[in-house]
């Protein structure tokens, strides 16, 4: 059954994650609501960076569809990832829009190794425009507690991730993230079609029927989880502006997490990762 191969596929936790570490050194929303500090501790390890790299590449296109999609282009492998998937490293909103899709890489990430959900990874593959951001919830993921059966501790996680990795001053990336996630509750069944949709495109039936079982709360109950994650520069990072963020607009602040993950040169390291996945395809 679909449900209990999903869930039962499991896989090990990316290296990279390793250096994403919580600072114990939680904060307060304005509301009281509490903010996991976390910190990108990233280094100059190649085999990391390059593991990185590669599995920050097949969320635009698995490696083994590479040689077909640039057939009839006479780009190279890295031309026509730099041209034609990948956001510009330059032109605007190129910049903003890899910091954008950076953030919520990294949030799937630890939503899907570290909190334990299934993620489909179909976000990004089919984007028209490389240099727009995809519409939708940014994360979704699949939890089960018997794989196979419905049970009402089944849990649909929705996340939000709101970047700023560059500028002098902070702009209210948290409150940005908690917005949004605000918002989720009404485009989820848009965001979950549109899921579904592209699985059917890549003809994957049985991850279909993992959002199907989510498509009905009213005959098929299930729990809903929450998150709005800010991903900063170090620099950026002002505890003053966490405290002043609420989550009252929020329809379910009792099922929100708040993340805050900051860390030094993070520009820097997507400008490396995007230019690794390119020279190393």
């Amino acid at each position: 059954m679909a449900l209990a191969r999903a869930s039962s596929s499991k896989t090990s936790a990316p290296a990279h994650l390793a250096w994403l570490v919580d600072t114990g050194k939680a904060v307060k929303t304005a509301d009281g609501r509490p903010v996991r500090v976390m910190e990108l501790k990233h280094d100059k390890d190649d085999d990391v960076l390059s593991a990185w790299a590669r599995h920050f590449r097949n969320q635009y296109c698995d490696d083994c569809q590479i040689d077909a999609l640039r057939s009839g282009t006479n780009l190279s492998r890295a031309e026509y990832l730099r041209q034609i998937k990948f956001p510009d490293q330059t032109q605007a909103p190129g910049p903003s829009i890899r910091a954008g899709d950076f953030g919520e890489i990294l949030v799937a990430d630890y939503v899907e190794f570290a909190l334990g959900y299934w993620l489909p990874r179909t976000r990004y593959v089919n984007k028209a425009v490389r240099n727009e951001s995809t519409k939708g919830t940014d994360i979704i993921g699949f939890k089960f507690v018997a794989p196979g059966r419905d049970d009402p501790k089944d849990a649909l996680a929705l996340f939000e991730a709101k970047a700023q990795l560059t500028g002098s001053s902070p702009n209210g990336r948290l409150q940005a993230a908690i917005d949004g996630s605000a918002r989720d509750e009404i485009r989820k069944a848009e965001s979950l079609n549109a899921v579904k949709q592209r699985l059917l495109d890549r003809g994957q039936s049985d991850e279909m029927q993992i959002v199907e079982r989510f498509q009905n709360p009213e005959d098929r109950p299930y729990t809903e989880q929450y998150g709005a994650v800010a991903l900063l520069s170090t620099p950026l990072f002002d505890r003053k502006e966490i405290r002043a963020a609420r989550t009252t607009s929020h329809p379910h602040p009792g099922n929100l997490t708040l993340i805050v993950i900051h860390g030094s040169e993070l520009m820097v390291l997507v400008h490396e990762l995007y230019r690794r996945a390119a020279d190393e395809a």
